[in-house]
């Protein structure tokens, strides 16, 4: 019968000596890689007190972004919950009633918005695919509980403040390119 492949080795049946009987030298090795670790620089932080640096390109916490006038920039058009892989993104909408023209920049809006962090994956495919550049992710972290029921953030903690002092600056993530696109006076219907 022919060999299908190179692959089989001979195994030696050799015996062991007495030190490797008693798997002495493998404790003296496994106790010197112990010790070796034990007096190096530690990589754990303090947290609470100390915070580690993280990228300018991380993605946290969402933000829903207003305009220069305090205005919501959501329209409602759901794309962002379409383009959500882990269907996140739950929104209802609503028209805009006479003399609300100072909350929404548009005749529709986004009445209820709803993220469940739990099932979000971060991958920012909503900012991406929002036409009013109304969603963000910031580097902020999201902050841990106990219980499921706070893990789905609403608009009271997703919309950025009405004080400007108090806005989230998010162009630090943005690319060359799309800060130059946005520059060009072509396409600033979006503004």
């Amino acid at each position: 019968m022919e060999k299908l492949t190179n692959r089989s080795r001979v195994v030696s049946d050799k015996k062991m000596t007495f030190l490797e009987k008693i798997y002495l030298p493998a404790i003296i090795k496994g106790m010197f890689i112990t010790l070796k670790h034990f007096f190096r620089k530690k990589t754990t932080i303090n947290y609470p007190e100390q915070k580690r640096e993280f990228s300018q390109i991380y993605r946290g916490q969402h933000v829903l972004k207003r305009d220069d006038l305090g205005r919501e920039r959501c329209t409602a058009c759901g794309l962002c919950a379409v383009a959500c892989p882990a269907e996140a993104i739950t929104m209802v909408a609503a028209e805009r009633k006479p003399g609300e023209e100072n909350l929404y920049r548009e005749e529709k809006y986004a009445a209820v918005y709803e993220i469940n962090m739990l099932r979000c994956i971060y991958c920012g495919d909503c900012e991406e695919a929002c036409p009013k550049e109304a969603i963000f992710l910031t580097d902020r972290i999201v902050a841990s509980q106990y219980q499921r029921l706070p893990f789905v953030y609403g608009k009271e903690l997703l919309v950025e403040p009405l004080d400007p002092d108090k806005r989230i600056d998010v162009s630090v993530r943005q690319t060359d390119e799309v800060r130059d696109f946005k520059l060009n006076k072509r396409f600033a219907h979006n503004k």
